[in-house]
């Protein structure tokens, strides 16, 4: 399967058309973006890291039955995905309150919840994203009540299944993001990436930040902690 048309250039992938229309070739690139784009950076081999890691994490998850737009790694930057309609909505599950809730509400950040909450972004780099709920989902026609049920079924199933899986390797999941589209056939399935640009991480023992918040907050270590992640990953799961 080879690359055709560019259909879209994001933050840190391109995606391309293939000869097959139900299929897309994700091509990964080394760049790291914060704060809607307005902080830019990169370091070598970042993609590499990032395409590797979310097939591996979506085949451990694939295994706790969910579903997801995977079809097959091709090579180290690219991945051969199903096309989907991605609904317009960064889902967002927390289960230690950080970042933007932290700022928001006034809660320490480190304050564990006694359930994961579930939030939902609109998509549009021209409203900078903002937080809508299920009803506001509803109204701009995101997405249908069975749906909005489906996505929120996703999401937890996903919590549990990476709160296992880092936990292994001696890492908290703070909280993370995905995103969810519609196939050819109308099956809403986990799509985009799973890594530590799209979830927060920190060490179990220490707390120190694994993720992309080492960019975002400039901590310093940004290329090294994603190597970390990954190599506690592969060396577990082998």
């Amino acid at each position: 399967m080879e690359k055709q048309e560019l259909l879209y250039v994001g933050k840190a992938k391109k995606v391309y058309s293939t000869e097959d229309p139900d299929l897309c070739i994700f091509e990964y690139k080394d760049d790291a973006t914060a704060f809607n784009g307005l902080k830019k950076g990169s370091f070598e081999g970042k993609g590499i890291i990032n395409n590797q890691m979310s097939n591996f994490i979506f085949k451990l998850l694939e295994k706790k039955g969910v579903k997801t737009h995977l079809v097959e790694e091709i090579s180290e930057r690219e991945t051969l995905v199903k096309k989907v309609e991605i609904i317009p909505l960064e889902v967002i599950v927390r289960n230690i309150a950080a970042g933007s809730f932290s700022k928001r509400y006034g809660v320490e950040e480190g304050t564990l919840f006694e359930s994961p909450t579930l939030e939902y972004s609109y998509k549009n780099d021209d409203l900078g994203d903002p937080l809508i709920n299920y009803y506001h989902a509803l109204a701009l026609k995101l997405a249908t009540k069975e749906e909005l049920d489906q996505i929120a079924d996703i999401a937890f199933k996903v919590n549990e299944g990476l709160k296992e899986i880092f936990l292994n390797i001696g890492i908290k999941l703070v909280d993370f993001k995905i995103e969810v589209g519609r196939t050819a056939q109308g099956e809403i399935v986990l799509a985009d990436e799973i890594s530590p640009d799209t979830c927060r991480l920190w060490d179990a023992k220490t707390n120190k930040k694994l993720d992309k918040d080492r960019f975002r907050l400039d901590l310093g270590e940004f290329g090294d902690v994603y190597r970390e992640v990954w190599g506690r990953l592969t060396s577990f799961y082998k």
